[in-house]
């Protein structure tokens, strides 16, 4: 990509501007906010596209230097669910195609999830733009893991996102495990296919000056057992494993009640603001409420302190593209207990930076927890591991391989012959 390049990328369903774990925001928003903010400072131009969804957005903003936010209007400004987005594709992609054709021309268009594909596919064809699609998370992925009495993804998703995958130039996977998907699950062709880990800020999420002084920081007890979830309130995260493998721990090892503090930090995912009161209810159902203590979404400046504080991480999500909290937690010196799905294989080392659980077994998970919350010298071990382990997942290497993947589709798009007309 030369230094003149331009990026037309688009997310339609939720904002860069938005914080992540509000509503549908979440790793994707991190994921396309610091990937572009390195390609900017690398020489590209980066266009962000975006549904408004809140009526005081100026048409557009600069998120930083060389990205640009642009506001589309499409369907009612504020409460349109992301399940209720797909009935505006076509009108999104009319406002998109008017938007591009204002501006001056862009290498490539990459779109974000499932339904900024669908939206990016006339604006390709038309005007001739190759279209490069990440999934982040797919249907028929999540419907092979779904947790007890979650809705299964719709089949308009799974039909659209197979007309994305069958569209796309390129299609930009996580890790190998989500390239095998694509190719096994919806036909892809393999040599479209390309992995780029996504990263984590290392000038951010740091180890900082360490747990006690983050603890101090936060009022919490020096000397307090503290596990701790970061993500969206939803079942598919799997706050609920957590809560229940807590129950399991403090009856089988009572002495470590005393001292154990459980976090759930988040808000309602979409339209789903029953789920935190559930999980409320349960909590004093199970008779647990002076241990775990639930925390509204936290600002993204002060996330760090609250991964620093953490003796453990716990990712125990039923599908995971990625793990952007696992590798966040990592660089702040917190090993992470996840399960051993999808991405977190590639976020997490096993034994090195955290530990991965088979299944969602509350049992199985209490087991793993009681056991390193006793295991002090094991955990300073998995810290040290998982400083050096988030090392290697800068946002860097992700802008650069993204940029390397641009330049390979627009190379073979050059050298293929010119059909002559009949």
């Amino acid at each position: 990509m030369n230094m003149n390049g331009r990026i037309a990328t688009l997310m339609v369903h939720t904002s860069p501007l938005d914080q992540a774990g509000i509503g549908d925001a979440g790793g994707m928003n991190i994921y396309v906010a610091e990937s572009a903010k390195r390609m900017a400072a690398m020489g590209v131009s980066v266009d962000i596209f975006t549904r408004r969804n809140h009526g005081d957005l100026p048409k557009s903003i600069e998120l930083a230097p060389g990205v640009m936010v642009h506001h589309i209007d499409a369907g009612p400004v504020e409460g349109v669910t992301k399940e209720e987005l797909p009935q505006y594709i076509p009108e999104l992609s009319d406002k998109f195609i008017k938007a591009l054709e204002g501006k001056s021309a862009y290498d490539i268009i990459h779109s974000h999830y499932w339904i900024s594909g669908e939206v990016g596919i006339p604006a390709s064809k038309k005007l001739g733009i190759p279209l490069i699609h990440t999934m982040h998370t797919m249907a028929k992925v999540k419907n092979l893991a779904l947790a007890d009495g979650e809705t299964p993804e719709p089949g308009s998703r799974v039909r659209g996102e197979m007309e994305v995958v069958a569209s796309a130039r390129g299609l930009i996977a996580n890790t190998d495990s989500e390239a095998a998907s694509l190719v096994s699950l919806y036909s892809a062709c393999p040599d479209n296919v390309h992995v780029v880990s996504p990263g984590v800020d290392l000038y951010t999420f740091t180890p900082g000056q360490g747990r006690a002084a983050a603890r101090s920081a936060l009022g919490i007890s020096p000397d307090a057992q503290v596990l701790t979830f970061v993500g969206r309130i939803q079942p598919h995260k799997g706050p609920e494993l957590l809560i229940r493998s807590t129950a399991e721990m403090v009856s089988h090892s009572p002495h470590l009640r005393r001292k154990l503090i459980v976090y759930i930090i988040g808000g309602a995912s979409g339209a789903g603001g029953a789920e935190v009161q559930r999980l409320q209810e349960l909590v004093n159902w199970l008779g647990i409420s002076d241990v775990v203590n639930f925390m509204p979404p936290v600002p993204r400046a002060e996330l760090p302190q609250w991964y620093r504080a953490a003796d453990l991480v716990c990712v125990p999500s039923y599908s995971e593209s990625f793990g952007l909290v696992a590798l966040e937690a990592q660089a702040c010196g917190t090993p992470v207990v996840a399960t051993a799905v999808g991405g977190l294989r590639t976020a997490i080392a096993d034994g090195i930076s955290g530990v991965l659980v088979d299944g969602h077994d509350p049992r199985a998970w209490s087991s793993v927890l009681a056991r390193l919350l006793v295991e002090p010298q094991r955990r300073v071990l998995l810290s040290m591991g998982a400083i050096e382990h988030a090392s290697h997942f800068g946002w860097d290497t992700t802008a650069r391989g993204t940029l390397d993947i641009y330049d390979r589709v627009i190379s073979e798009i050059q050298q293929q012959p010119v059909v002559s007309g009949q």
